[in-house]
């Protein structure tokens, strides 16, 4: 996810930060056999709820426009499929998920000539694939016809059985220099493997000769010797060292973020602390895959996507606020203003930049399931702000409806609306951020009960849906897709309330243990607790001031 070009192959990461994170399980590292992806798309400004695409057969010659995901540039367009199928948010009725990240690269490689953008080949691949594999191969055979005018992308192309991280740029405009348009590697993740991918190339060297989990464009070497950019044996080529090479910001911002979700879920991460640090010229590269300590959950994913570096050497709040860390202010924020870069006296600095971030549009855990039916068997937990700040929402794969809370018409990055889930989380979450450790408990506290009450209730739901059949079944899950949207928009409404109410003026009303506020015998309210400010921000305080607010 992105917004604006990028300028130079050197600060593509650093611009592509405002980009998006994803994680990936496979189903032997699954708790229950399933796959598991998520993706985090974040991108200032950005308003998108859940899309949909109704299942569909065109008359053959139909032709499909094509506009741009980010700017909704009009690019032209390309032959309509067929048949398309029902796809809901980033799933498809074949559990078929597919997400992004841009990690740039070399700004010369873009195709400006290409039709097809990043996003647009995602929704196109989503309703003509029925797996990952013919995914690949129709994203793939889609930019080498129509080209790709986007810059370098990894994608996570996820079905029931396999997961697969492909990355791919353009060839340039100039078809002198070469006659294919794109270069790209698609790897199989091992069954009983995490990955993660965060706006920085993750794939490096790779086996040309191993056919059944390995593809490749047949140029992809090629291009690279032709612009001077390798030189050595084909066995030794890396795809990242020769078109997007991490820097600083491709490890401190971008692959410190996979690096936190390989420490929390796997042994041994501590050997990788200085390639995420990005200081160490000879560090040792992270990964692209791990083998987790334990077996991963959905909840475990969701916990990952609510991450802010929590107790490694990159954490931004808590502990490190003795340390001398003031830029969460007062209430210990576990965010950082933008720009991502800033300028004191002529000398440039960065903030952090976790996974969980504020810019997050939308936010989702995929769940694919290869022993269910697949109406049943695709469940796509949707969440439409910062993950952290908000419950995941049950979203079957067979679902024929966006939620209104997630389609609200009228409702738009401009225009406000109290129906729409993306505006009623976002004034949740902006009240929350600034006195974050005085409010977040409260936020938790029903985020939590929510995402529990959806997983508690997940088997008996399914459980019903498989004995019903065909529209039955797709009629029951999709009305019950809309029921827990309705009902997570109510409470939040209900959360947006109480919190503004109990934390008005900085201060706390008392409240019974029901979440009733207290009164006195006359009627009115209870004297209200004035926290002020924390042991380790007040002591912080006096360091920075000396003996200016000292009572003599």
């Amino acid at each position: 996810m992105k917004k604006t070009l990028l300028i130079s192959a050197a600060l593509s990461c650093a611009a592509a930060a405002l980009g998006c994170t994803n994680f990936i399980v496979g189903k032997n590292a699954s708790a229950d056999g399933s796959v598991i992806c998520s993706y985090s798309a974040d991108s200032y400004g950005m308003f998108q709820g859940l899309v949909h695409y109704p299942a569909a057969r065109h008359p053959r010659g139909e032709m499909l426009p094509i506009y741009d995901w980010d700017t909704n540039k009009y690019h032209g367009e390309i032959e309509q499929a067929e048949q398309t199928y029902n796809v809901i948010g980033n799933i498809n009725e074949w559990q078929l998920t597919i997400g992004e990240t841009t990690f740039g690269g070399r700004e010369e490689m873009v195709d400006t000539t290409g039709i097809i953008d990043y996003g647009s080949l995602i929704y196109i691949a989503l309703q003509r694939a029925r797996n990952a594999r013919e995914a690949i191969d129709i994203m793939t055979t889609l930019v080498e016809r129509y080209g790709y005018n986007s810059e370098g992308e990894t994608f996570t192309i996820c079905d029931p059985n396999e997961a697969w991280i492909m990355e791919m740029m353009g060839c340039g405009s100039d078809r002198t220099v070469s006659r294919e348009r794109t270069v790209w590697v698609a790897l199989r993740i091992p069954d009983d493997m995490i990955c993660g991918h965060a706006n920085q190339s993750r794939i490096t060297t790779f086996n040309m000769r191993d056919r059944e989990n390995v593809r490749y464009s047949s140029n992809v070497v090629k291009y690279a010797r032709a612009m001077g950019w390798f030189s050595g044996r084909d066995q030794d080529f890396s795809y990242n060292a020769a078109y997007a090479a991490p820097d600083f910001s491709g490890r401190r911002i971008c692959d410190a973020r996979v690096w936190s979700f390989f420490n929390r879920y796997a042994e041994g991460m501590d050997r990788y602390i200085p390639w995420a640090e990005g200081l160490q010229q000879d560090a040792e590269p992270l990964p692209l895959w791990v083998k987790p300590s334990r077996l991963l959950s959905v909840a475990d994913v969701e916990t990952a996507m609510r991450d802010h570096f929590e107790d490694t050497p990159f954490a931004i709040s808590g502990d490190s606020l003795m340390e001398g860390d003031m830029g969460g202010g007062i209430w210990e924020m576990p965010y950082r203003p933008t720009p991502l870069y800033f300028e004191v006296d002529g000398q440039r600095y960065f903030n952090e930049r976790p996974v969980s971030t504020q810019q997050a549009g939308f936010v989702y855990v995929s769940q694919m399931r290869s022993w269910m039916p697949r109406e049943v068997g695709g469940c796509f937990w949707f969440a439409n702000d910062d993950g952290n700040m908000v419950p995941f929402t049950p979203v079957y794969c067979c679902a024929t409806e966006s939620p209104r809370p997630y389609n609200t018409p009228g409702a738009d990055d401009l225009t406000f609306s109290l129906d729409n889930a993306f505006w009623v989380q976002n004034w949740v979450s902006n009240m929350v951020y600034p006195r974050y450790s005085m409010l977040f408990p409260e936020l938790k506290q029903v985020r939590d009960s929510l995402d529990n009450s959806y997983f508690t209730a997940q088997k008996d739901v399914e459980d019903h849906a498989l004995t019903l059949e065909g529209e039955a079944r797709v009629e029951y899950l999709t009305a019950y897709t809309a029921e827990k949207a309705d009902q997570m928009l109510e409470r939040w409404k209900r959360l947006a309330t109480h919190i503004i109410v109990k934390y008005n003026d900085m201060t706390v009303k008392p409240e019974d243990g029901n979440g009733n506020f207290l009164r006195t015998p006359d009627g009115l309210g209870q004297t209200v607790r004035r926290p002020g400010y924390s042991y380790r921000y007040a002591r912080q305080l006096i360091r920075l001031t000396g003996n200016r607010y000292r009572i003599p």
